[in-house]
């Protein structure tokens, strides 16, 4: 299979150079320590930051390099923190014990729906996604006797990290811990999209009809995608239960799966770090604008939206590569 990018035609040269680290992933990583020493107040905020990026990432996998739109991801997200809240309730409150198994029941419920997922597109496949997450999210509502129902799930107690850093109000080890998952989780993204397998789903979102033809068996990728997906949706659940000490039902709702996409439309989906600038941009504009106005902030976060898709269609990351295109043509 021939794929051109440019100027490269050959796939495997182009998975090289795309695997290539570029000085700004070292100067943005580099960055994210940075709310340690000058923002060491906000550190709560800068460790929601990060569990949004994580969280974002998931999305963008299925969305960004599949072409799946969900608007049920929430449930993956909500599984991931209620297994990990309800095992500390009853005494498992090892964090890596609960980020091991709220990541294992996300992925097991994304394996599952992945069967119905990899057989529709478009339309359709909105609402399938859309009516899961409601039945998700009524099924925990239900559920009041494991789950808590409306009131939230009560007892949730997280033992301290390694055995020594507790996850207090201070953030400190909140955002060490949501930072670094993150950037593990990063890697294996990265590895995965900029590999043959990526190469596919790429073509997968282009054309999903003629890439049987070439040997790439579409449905079977899916499936594998969309667990990965749930897999890591449910590990930045589990962060935020872990991190935050409560689980209700707001980790299950629609807005926090309509709060995702948008972050990848101002990020760039299929961009890697589309998700993370864009959990960046959303959080911080978030918590500026609900403090002027906690009732109206929606409305400048949709103003943004709005300018984004007009004067961006390829987010706020897309437009920087179109600049950057522009001044290396120009300056050549």
């Amino acid at each position: 299979m021939s794929i051109s990018t440019g100027a490269v035609t050959d796939p495997h040269l182009y998975l090289q150079a795309q695997s290539r680290w570029h000085p700004l992933e070292f100067a943005f990583w580099a960055a994210s320590i940075l709310p340690f020493f000058i923002f060491p107040n906000h550190l709560v905020l800068a460790s929601q930051i990060a569990i949004t990026a994580l969280f974002a990432l998931s999305l963008d996998l299925i969305l960004g390099y599949a072409g799946i739109v969900s608007l049920g991801h929430a449930a993956f997200f909500g599984l991931g923190a209620y297994t990990t809240g309800i095992l500390s309730k009853y005494g498992w409150g090892d964090p890596f014990v609960g980020l091991l198994a709220g990541s294992v029941v996300a992925g097991l419920a994304g394996y599952a729906s992945s069967f119905i997922i990899a057989r529709f597109r478009h339309l359709t496949l909105i609402m399938i996604t859309l009516g899961l997450g409601f039945l998700v999210h009524e099924a925990a509502n239900q559920a009041s006797w494991l789950t808590g129902g409306s009131d939230g799930l009560q007892g949730v107690r997280i033992g301290p990290l390694l055995g020594r850093f507790t996850f207090d109000l201070y953030g400190y080890a909140a955002y060490t811990y949501s930072l670094i998952v993150l950037f593990i989780v990063f890697l294996v993204v990265r590895r995965l999209i900029n590999s043959p397998f990526g190469l596919s789903l790429r073509g997968i979102r282009e054309n999903p009809v003629r890439m049987p033809a070439v040997g790439a068996p579409s449905h079977a990728h899916i499936r594998k995608i969309y667990t990965i997906s749930a897999v890591i949706a449910g590990i930045a659940g589990a962060v935020l239960a872990q991190t935050s000490g409560t689980v209700s039902l707001g980790v299950l709702d629609f807005q926090r799966s309509a709060d995702v996409l948008v972050i990848l439309i101002l990020g760039g989906a299929g961009r890697l770090y589309g998700g993370l600038i864009g959990a960046l941009i959303f959080i911080v504009a978030r918590d500026q604008f609900s403090g002027i106005n906690p009732q109206l902030w929606y409305f400048p976060i949709g103003v943004l939206l709005v300018a984004v898709v007009m004067f961006l269609p390829g987010g706020i990351l897309g437009g920087l590569a179109r600049l950057t295109s522009t001044l290396r043509s120009r300056w050549s």
